[in-house]
């Protein structure tokens, strides 16, 4: 995302005029989600400023942690801190969606695994070419690969997670392909209407402001 990121955190990039975490917060009220942690790293004073000027009527706990540690250390010290709840949700801050959450809610709590995530159908960043044989008979640009699922970066979480989390290192390499081992890791598939961003490059900040009004539906 650089040069947006010199001097920002991804959640602080603006997108449709506010920054991205913004409509994120708006999102998870809208859900009837009444406590929030941010846990916050890479030039954090942004946030904390941020959130110290928008006077939210949500109840939002700040946990800090080190770039170093990686969403495993950010993940487990704002649990560790602030998350005394049997379940409950988790994301990363790069994401935007529409999605229902009572809906993953219920899925999780009935599965009842240590982690929920929430997975869409992949978008190629690609145009593919449709073959027969040698010949090249049509192209279809950039479709979405209903066979092809991947992370939402949205999760429902158990609190026994915590025994599975690291000091350190990426919770994506490091908990969850042991969670799936174990038989512990559950897919919760968006439904009929559910949309999702990620906002990972400039490009797709630019697609997001594309899709911006069929994600937020205003």
């Amino acid at each position: 995302m650089r040069p947006l990121t010199e001097d920002l955190p991804k959640a602080m990039i603006n997108l449709h005029g506010k920054p991205l975490l913004h409509w994120t917060l708006d999102w998870l009220k809208k859900n009837q989600v009444k406590h929030i942690v941010l846990g916050v790293a890479y030039c954090k004073e942004a946030i904390t400023d941020y959130m110290e000027k928008e006077k939210s009527t949500l109840k939002i706990d700040v946990s800090v942690h080190t770039v170093e540690g990686g969403t495993g250390e950010g993940f487990r010290l704002a649990i560790q801190r602030y998350v005394d709840d049997d379940n409950f949700f988790a994301m990363n801050g790069d994401e935007l969606t529409n999605m229902n959450l009572q809906k993953l809610a219920s899925f999780h709590l009935k599965n009842k695994p240590i982690a929920t995530i929430a997975v869409s159908p992949m978008r190629s960043p690609f145009g593919l070419i449709e073959t027969r044989e040698d010949n090249i008979i049509g192209f279809r640009e950039k479709p979405i690969l209903e066979d092809k699922l991947v992370s939402t970066g949205v999760y429902a979480f158990s609190h026994k997670i915590l025994n599975y989390m690291p000091t350190t290192g990426a919770l994506e390499k490091m908990v969850f392909p042991t969670l799936a081992q174990e038989g512990l890791l559950k897919a919760y598939r968006l439904g009929e209407g559910e949309r999702w961003i990620t906002v990972n490059t400039a490009k797709d900040l630019s697609e997001a402001e594309k899709e911006f009004r069929l994600v937020r539906g205003i």
